[in-house]
């Protein structure tokens, strides 16, 4: 299904009203080449020019619309109009002379090997008779010839006053579209179009995976006979026609390109999505997840798609149409799928706010409303960097994101330990352990004592981890009211001990709470008596132990009555409002 809604987006870009959003035709390929050959009508050279523009540091060339290229291996093989120094003008690089004889031959033979409609072309006759007239020395005379011969770059042709190159005149591309492969005559049924057609034996290589080969890798792909069966070989074990194999790795490549709105980097998965028709979603999709350039625009987009989805705009032909997101991360030569998801612009839509809400917790005034996915990710990874973060992580929450499962333990267990170790409950730990709660215990409904986490405190929440955490808490800022300025508060000695053996720190805290209390002023005395009365109330005796789900719940009261501190001001007629962070 992957190839086949692949295939599709490709055609459904091919019919794009707009020509500079069409995807290349079969048998072509948009490539950056660095340097163009200049020709007149007759073959002589004018000028070699530099398409490269500097963007920060790089140098990037300009893509141009050149025939699709062959797989490169060890041996020699050519591709047409277009290749590097060493095969189109036969210049040794690489100080292997009989090697760059065999590149320049294979070149010459490619265009010679192309119907007469094409090669009648002037543009197609001014190439030949350049070739014919030593190439070499021509270009010798260019104050480019020595990086020609220092980085070997790719070079094609255009004639002088045209805008595009050779390849792209229409009877060359006529007599290229006219062309067909090499091949055998066997056919099968085409595993995506369902046609009878002869299977294309290597598909092009998927470029733009994060950490996989620069030079590309397949998703369909047999190199080991271990990997055949029924004496097949390569991509004869899953049959795919050519025109197919064209379709669907172009369209991968395009939405995997450099620039793409349509991609996003979800821990080790490169993941991409598009829908069935055009769709205002595939443009705004990577924002809800990723940071942006712009933190306010994509707030704004956040809370668009609230708005849209509670407003009923996702309803009726739009929301029902067809919508995929795929995950692709590398391994080895070839590309594993990660996830892949299927589902409507509504159903997509609908995850995606319900993520955010499960998220949602009280928050200072510098966090973010809708934190990125990486943010979260990172937030429980050792020292808070992208490459602690487990491999599987990501795709397994964004799978979770898209098909409202319960998020993975391991994501849970990451965010309590990051609290445990670094003694800090943060708004994207706590926001990360709610969520997981949460859809915990909505898949445990039946769980009477058991109730979903609110974005704030929850007085009426008698779970024992999350009143011990609201406990530790108090316990807290009584000795940061008792000692204003203190270095160090009980925190950083004794949480991670509170929140996984209750019983072995809570009596010498609540011990200490006594001298603490001492040196308050009586009306602070009796509003936190009173407090420490209300969150006591249903706590019969301090556990032994928390397991893991009970040391997330701990967090989360503690967090929340932390954040209480700072955000409401207490009832009682000689209490002040308590400030600060």
């Amino acid at each position: 299904m992957i190839l086949q809604a692949l295939n599709d987006y490709y055609w459904r870009k091919m019919a794009d009203p707009v020509p500079a959003r069409r995807l290349p035709a079969y048998g072509f390929e948009d490539k950056e080449i660095p340097f163009i050959i200049e020709l007149d009508r007759d073959g002589r050279l004018v000028g070699i020019a530099d398409t490269r523009s500097v963007e920060g540091k790089k140098r990037t060339a300009n893509k141009y619309l050149v025939p699709q290229g062959v797989k490169k291996t060890s041996g020699v093989a050519a591709n047409l109009l277009w290749d590097t120094a060493e095969y189109v003008l036969g210049l040794d690089t690489k100080g292997k002379p009989d090697r760059v004889v065999q590149q320049h031959a294979a070149f010459r033979a490619r265009i010679d090997a192309l119907p007469d409609d094409a090669r009648n072309d002037e543009g197609l006759r001014a190439i030949v008779a350049f070739l014919d007239n030593a190439p070499l020395v021509q270009v010798s005379s260019s104050p480019l010839v020595a990086e020609l011969r220092e980085s070997n770059p790719l070079i094609s042709f255009r004639l002088i006053g045209d805008t595009d190159l050779i390849s792209q005149r229409p009877h060359v591309a006529a007599g290229l579209a006219s062309t067909v492969p090499e091949g055998g005559n066997a056919t099968s049924t085409c595993l995506v179009t369902g046609t009878q057609v002869e299977p294309e034996r290597l598909h092009s290589a998927i470029k733009g995976v994060w950490g996989a080969q620069t030079a590309g890798a397949n998703i369909v792909s047999f190199n080991l006979d271990a990997f055949s069966s029924y004496g097949k070989t390569q991509g004869a074990n899953a049959p795919v026609g050519a025109a197919a194999a064209f379709a669907y790795t172009t369209a991968l490549n395009h939405l995997l390109a450099k620039g793409s709105r349509q991609r996003m980097q979800v821990g080790d998965a490169s993941t991409v999505f598009w829908a069935q028709q055009a769709d205002p979603l595939e443009d705004v999709m990577a924002s809800f997840f990723g940071d942006g350039d712009d933190p306010d625009a994509r707030t704004e987009e956040i809370r668009a798609l609230y708005e849209s989805v509670h407003g009923g705009h996702f309803d009726g032909a739009r929301g029902n149409t067809a919508f995929y997101v795929l995950g692709l991360a590398p391994n080895a030569a070839r590309i594993a799928i990660r996830f892949w998801h299927a589902d409507t612009v509504s159903g997509i839509a609908r995850r995606i706010t319900a993520w955010f809400a499960d998220l949602r917790i009280a928050r200072g005034p510098n966090d973010a409303e809708y934190p990125s996915l990486f943010r979260l990710l990172a937030a429980t990874a050792v020292q808070g960097k992208a490459d602690n973060i487990p491999p599987n992580l990501g795709g397994d929450v964004m799978r979770s994101i898209l098909d409202g499962s319960p998020f993975p333990v391991g994501w849970l267990n990451a965010a309590v330990q990051r609290c445990r170790a670094e003694q800090r409950v943060t708004y994207l730990r706590a926001a990360a352990i709610k969520a997981c709660l949460n859809r915990q215990i909505r898949q445990r409904s039946s769980i009477s004592d058991h109730k979903e986490f609110l974005t704030v405190l929850d007085t009426t929440n008698t779970n024992a981890a999350y009143r011990l955490g609201r406990l530790f808490a108090v316990l807290e800022k009584i000795q940061e009211e008792a000692s204003p300025g203190i270095n160090a508060t009980i925190r950083d000695r004794y949480y991670g001990a509170a929140s996984s053996t209750p019983v072995a720190v809570f009596t010498t805290l609540l011990r200490l709470k006594n001298a603490h209390l001492k040196k308050l002023a009586t009306g602070r005395v009796i509003w936190f008596e009173r407090l420490l009365g209300e969150v006591l109330g249903t706590v019969d005796n301090f556990p032994k132990h928390l397991p893991l789900p009970d040391q997330g719940r701990f967090a989360l009261g503690y967090y929340h009555q932390r954040q209480a501190f700072f955000t409401k001001a207490s009832d009682d007629a000689t209490d002040t409002t308590i400030q600060g962070n």
